[in-house]
Parts: C-alpha cells; structure tokens; sequence
C-alpha cells in the first residue's frame, strides 16, 4: 500500500511538473522577447544581450499610444467589473432566496445562452449597437461585457448563495430587517470568495477579448490594449515583435495584482462562523 501510494504521488507531481512546464514555458518566451534587442522574435527564453527600451518605448507618445489604450482599457475594465458584480450577485441572490413564476424556465435561458459562441450574436450585436447609435462608444462595450457575463455567473453565484443556510435570513427578518439589508449586510458578506471570483472573471474581460473591441472601437483614441497592439503590428511593415511582447507583459500586470489583492478570499471559508450563536 506504501509502495502505490508512492507511486501515486510521482505520477501526480510528474503531471503538474508537465503542465506547469507547458503553462511558464510560453509566459517566459514572451517575457524573454520583450528583453531581446531589435525588433524580431527570438527562440531564447534568456536573450544574451536583455534591455528594458522596449518598455520605455511603449510610452513614447511619438510611437505608440499604450498609454492611451491601458487608460481605456483600464476605465472599461473597472466599470465592467463594479456592474457585472452588482448585477450577478443581485440576480444569483434572486434566484437563491425567492420563488417566482418564470423562475425555472429564466434558469433554462440562462444555460442555453451561455452556451452559444460570442462570435454566433456578432451581426445582432452589430444590429443593434446600429439602432441605438452606440458604435465606437466605451458604453457599447461595458453594456456587451456586463450583460454578457450574466447568464454564466448567475449560476455561479446562485450555487454559492445556495449553500448560505437561510436559517440566517429568517432570523435577520424576524429581527426587522428588509430585504435589501439582508442581502447586503449578511448575505454578501459571507459571499466574498465568489464576490472575488465574479470580479476577477469581468474585470479580465476588457483586456482578452479582441473580436468585440474590433467590431465597436473605430478610433484610435478608444482602442483598448488588445485593439491598439493588433493594429500596431499589423500596420507597421517593420513587425515589431518585441514592443508587442513588452505591451502584452505589461498587459497582465493589473491582472496579477488584482489576483494577490482577492487572493485570500479566494480560499476564505464560505460560512465561518455565520451560523454560530
């Protein structure tokens, strides 16, 4: 038994060995082009000459407008992140707390809709966008994001509030307590983990989707990070490479921080002490 289960335990690390090396390794190649002098791609992970110009070049308003385009993606990003979390843990506590006619079959929606391709709704997306004169608007894209992460979350977060006794809800009702202050005072409190979650999902949004940005965005003064850095290389006859990587690596970087900032709640437990008197 000893002896399986040593083996167990080798094939378990040889496997996350195998998919941390598959994971890091492209991370690390990009990081290592963003060093490499000169502007082409480089097979080394470690360039043998590194400099930080790229970077700095990013900011040159002379060639490029990064600046500009963390700015908007930054502002879509936050926007997107407080809307999307206000509606879904409004909806999921919704679902959760209350019976009401139509509620099974809202349910049913929500699980088709999230199984459809962003890419199947392009042209009523573009249809609509038409009708309300939202085109190349920062609104178009933080209304396509929010909406658009509902029907997935909603399960989300409904399984989470699910697992929240209601013995809690009934004992703030009897105490006065309304349903608004329910809901904000007890319930999301003890949803931090999937509040966090929620927050970290949408808030990512802006910065990998590059289809709908494209299809919204027409000035470039309203590009995104996505958007502005296609067109960066696209457009030059140059291709450089190594200003792109530098614009992705730093890309990730609001990212990477917003993980550590929700990190603990991350592994919080769902309930501590909720229930005790």
């Amino acid at each position: 038994m000893r002896k399986q289960n040593r083996i167990n335990m080798a094939l378990s690390y040889l496997i996350l060995t195998i998919a941390s090396i598959i994971i890091v390794y492209p991370l690390l190649w990009v990081v290592g082009t963003s060093l490499n002098p000169g502007k082409s791609i480089t097979s080394d992970i470690f360039p043998s000459n590194p400099t930080l110009i790229h970077y700095f070049d990013l900011f040159d308003a002379t060639q490029t407008d990064y600046g500009m385009w963390y700015l908007n993606t930054i502002k879509i990003a936050v926007i997107t992140m407080v809307v999307s979390v206000a509606l879904i843990t409004l909806t999921g506590y919704i679902f959760s707390r209350y019976r009401f006619v139509g509620r099974k079959n809202s349910l049913i929606l929500f699980l088709v809709l999230q199984m459809v391709p962003q890419f199947v709704a392009i042209i009523a997306i573009y249809v609509l966008l038409n009708m309300l004169d939202l085109f190349d608007t920062h609104l178009a894209l933080i209304l396509l994001y929010s909406g658009g992460a509902i029907p997935m979350n909603t399960y989300l977060a409904k399984g989470y509030f699910d697992t929240i006794p209601k013995e809690l809800d009934e004992a703030a009702r009897m105490d006065g307590a309304g349903h608004l202050r329910i809901f904000w005072q007890i319930i999301l409190p003890l949803a931090k983990p999937m509040v966090a979650v929620i927050a970290l999902f949408n808030f990512m949004a802006p910065f990998n989707d590059f289809i709908l940005a494209s299809l919204v965005l027409r000035s470039p003064e309203k590009q995104t990070l996505a958007v502005g850095l296609y067109n960066m290389v696209s457009e030059q006859f140059d291709n450089n490479f190594t200003l792109f990587a530098a614009g992705a690596v730093l890309s990730a970087v609001p990212i990477v921080l917003l993980f550590f900032a929700f990190q603990r709640y991350f592994v919080s437990g769902l309930t501590a002490g909720g229930t005790k008197g």
